[in-house]
């Protein structure tokens, strides 16, 4: 072969995907895609100019390696003379490239020539139309394929709500665990649910801000399992607003009794919602008292916090907070 041949072969971008890392273990891997394609595009002599993977779902529009693919083709449109540009893409099959009509028009708007080797397919704007309406049935079949699983996902997590199982990634506090019967569910995560139960119980004195009991939470390690994230001010309000804390979780616009074992009492989270309201009440209307000895005495029965509040105007009346439960003191 004469080396002005070589500086002339056509180049070719390869893509691969996989749905998730749990398909990429039972067969479709990545590496037996990158064979097959790279073996292809050998027997074609394309030059591969570059390689795109992505280990992800395809159901939205915007995969990492695809939109890095994109803007590749979209670049050797404008830096590249037309014969020198690349315009060939090689895939595995058609569901390995989109499962969304999204993804499917952009491809289609950069007039590439897409070779779908295990369909023995090259398909570009030259193609016939009865091969183009093929391809377009096997797109909207991938579709119909994702959404049909999406169904049946939501299907499947509606019934484990209704049996009382929390049926998704369980919330700071609690971990996932796989019961006997194999279906997963929540239990009290070691590391951090007595960590959660403190933040209900500071926040429920009254004595403290979202801003203090996060900074004290911080200081005391409450992080997220995986990313050892600690705890923003938003993080900690949706904890304190969360009712599986005390056994019941909401899903698919109904509230469901949960089997889980919940970290606090139902007595307490209701407290932690009213001093919520409470202080939510003080920062949109102006503050006409100030409770002298609030945060200062605390219940010689049980040891809660006291709060106060004003009756016919002008009496100030402390009590106990009760977030231990209902005290007998007046």
């Amino acid at each position: 072969m004469r080396k002005s041949d070589v500086q002339y072969r056509p180049t070719a971008v390869i893509y691969a995907r996989v749905s998730s890392k749990e398909q990429e273990k039972e067969g479709f891997s990545i590496p037996a895609q990158l064979k097959l394609l790279r073996g292809y595009a050998a027997e074609q002599h394309f030059t591969i100019l570059q390689e795109y993977v992505d280990v992800e779902t395809a159901k939205r529009a915007g995969r990492t390696g695809f939109t890095a693919m994109v803007d590749c083709f979209k670049k050797q449109t404008t830096t590249k003379t037309p014969e020198h540009a690349c315009r060939i893409l090689l895939v595995e099959k058609t569901d390995r490239l989109y499962r969304n009509l999204k993804d499917w028009v952009t491809l289609d708007d950069l007039a590439l020539e897409i070779h779908f080797i295990k369909e023995n397919v090259v398909l570009s704007r030259d193609s016939r139309s009865s091969e183009k309406f093929i391809h377009g049935i096997k797109v909207l079949m991938a579709k119909n394929y994702i959404d049909n699983l999406s169904e049946e996902t939501k299907k499947g997590m509606l019934e484990k709500a209704e049996q009382g199982i929390y049926p998704t990634v369980a919330p700071l506090g609690y971990h996932n665990v796989a019961r006997a019967d194999g279906k997963k569910t929540i239990e009290p995560d070691p590391d951090t649910a007595s960590l959660v139960v403190r933040l209900f119980e500071w926040y429920a004195s009254g004595n403290y801000s979202l801003k203090d009991v996060t900074k004290m939470a911080r200081t005391a390690g409450l992080a997220f399992r995986k990313s050892g994230t600690k705890v923003t001010k938003s993080t900690v309000h949706k904890i304190l607003t969360n009712s599986i804390y005390y056994g019941d979780f909401d899903w698919a616009g109904k509230r469901y009794q949960g089997i889980h074992e919940p970290l606090i009492s139902q007595g307490l989270f209701n407290r932690v919602q009213e001093v919520l309201t409470d202080k939510g009440n003080r920062r949109t209307h102006q503050q006409k008292h100030h409770w002298a000895f609030q945060g200062l005495v605390s219940c010689g029965h049980c040891g809660c916090a006291f709060t106060a509040e004003v009756k016919k105007g002008r009496y100030v009346y402390y009590h106990c907070t009760g977030y231990k439960g209902k005290c007998p003191e007046k």
